[in-house]
């Protein structure tokens, strides 16, 4: 592209030169030779008319009173009649310029001058053209290559930019040129590249959340069917399988979850539910767990109620909530339902030491862990509640104390607890 700039800049500059400047030196030379002709007759009427006034008067002329009127570098003859011809200077040879005037008694003067000081003149004319013509060309070459430069390396940013987000590098550059065309490809760029960096983001957020999720969920599970594999008691096999059924039905549901909330986390789910049926699947699926750590969990608190969420959603809160407790927390785990103004709340808590002061306000960040642990859990559970309308919150730090709002739904109108929805 650079060379295709200077290339045609310099063919258009050439064409230029070639038309105004040969037609430039065609009027040089006719003004030139003409100033020459016309200097050389101004002079032999000159001369002519100094011999008229001098043969008017009687005066003698003589090759010293001729020399005072001619040019040194000039040739003049004086033919008067009835007298020999005067010369003055040297006949030039060669080429030269001529001009002849006549007097009033017949007298004529004749001038000659060389032709050599009009080509010198010429030559000095095509000279500065030359050099003229030539800074032209050098100034067009340099504008050229400025122009190209300005035009090119742009270009190749851009290119290079656009090799950037097709190896996966989507950071954009924000850089412009002062170039509108180009800048407007620099802007579809950068926003080419935000979006890949959000779609990136989304997705390695979606790989971290659900390997995050199914974690626990599958240990479970792979526990469950390990003991449907060794017992022989077929009311155990028959007990053990309708959980794992319900956990794998679970886990669907959160899969489902995930992926919904990764495409656009306002598009909810959200139904009538009974709270109860998901905080005994909950303490039930982690008993266990629990047993083997030398731990108990418990529920207490107002029971029937019904709330508005997803019933999967709410149930991988809830693990998030316990399994935090496992993992951080000591003692007895405790999870107790109780109703405030038009919302369900479900406080989580247990024995432990509680949650850091410097980790207080920040506990639900991504990243944020009082242990050896992802801190990821605490984040998607947050952000499961919210894409229903409800909230997850720290109410204490020590003993810690989680709480998860729901809106509340009542059973019927003689419940005295119904709030106005």
């Amino acid at each position: 592209m650079r060379r295709r700039l200077i290339n045609s800049t310099l063919a258009v500059v050439l064409v230029v030169i070639a038309v105004f400047g040969v037609s430039l030196v065609l009027v040089e030379s006719r003004t030139i030779s003409a100033s020459a002709q016309e200097s050389v007759d101004s002079e032999a009427l000159r001369l002519i008319s100094v011999v008229d006034s001098r043969l008017l008067g009687e005066e003698r002329i003589t090759v010293g009173v001729l020399a005072e009127q001619v040019d040194s570098s000039r040739y003049a003859r004086v033919e008067i009649p009835g007298r020999p011809a005067i010369e003055v200077g040297e006949r030039p040879s060669g080429s030269v310029i001529r001009s002849t005037a006549t007097g009033e008694q017949g007298e004529k003067v004749t001038v000659e001058s060389s032709g050599s000081a009009v080509t010198r003149e010429l030559g000095r004319t095509l000279l500065i053209i030359g050099a003229v013509a030539l800074l032209a060309i050098v100034s067009a070459v340099l504008l050229a290559v400025r122009q190209a430069n300005r035009l090119a390396s742009p270009l190749i940013d851009l290119a290079e930019t656009a090799e950037r987000l097709g190896s996966g590098d989507p950071r954009p550059r924000h850089k412009r040129y002062g170039v509108p065309e180009l800048d407007r490809v620099a802007d579809v760029l950068d926003s080419s590249a935000e979006r890949i960096a959000r779609m990136l983001t989304a997705e390695r957020r979606l790989a971290a959340d659900a390997s995050h999720q199914l974690r626990t969920p599958l240990t479970a599970l792979s526990m469950r069917i390990e003991e449907i594999s060794v017992t022989e008691d077929l009311g155990t096999v028959k007990e053990e399988a309708h959980i794992a059924l319900t956990q794998v039905e679970r886990l669907t549901d959160v899969v489902e979850r995930l992926l919904t909330n990764s495409r656009d986390p306002r598009t909810g789910s959200a139904v009538v539910f009974d709270l109860d049926e998901v905080v005994k699947q909950q303490i039930e699926e982690w008993r266990p767990a629990y047993r083997s750590a030398g731990r108990a969990v418990v529920c207490s608190g107002k029971h029937g109620l019904r709330a508005v969420g997803t019933p999967g959603a709410v149930a991988q809160v809830l693990a998030a909530l316990i399994e935090n407790s496992l993992m951080h927390g000591g003692g007895t785990v405790a999870l107790r339902t109780r109703v405030t103004g038009n919302q369900v709340v479900i406080e989580v808590t247990d024995e432990g030491p509680g949650v850091p002061a410097d980790l207080g306000a920040r506990i639900f960040e991504r990243t944020i862990s009082g242990r050896n642990s992802t801190g990821i859990g605490l984040a998607v559970a947050r952000d499961l509640a919210e894409a229903d309308g409800g909230r997850l919150e720290l109410l204490q730090q020590q003993p810690p104390v989680f709480a998860l709002f729901l809106s509340r739904v009542a059973r019927n109108r003689k419940d005295p607890d119904r709030p106005v929805r």
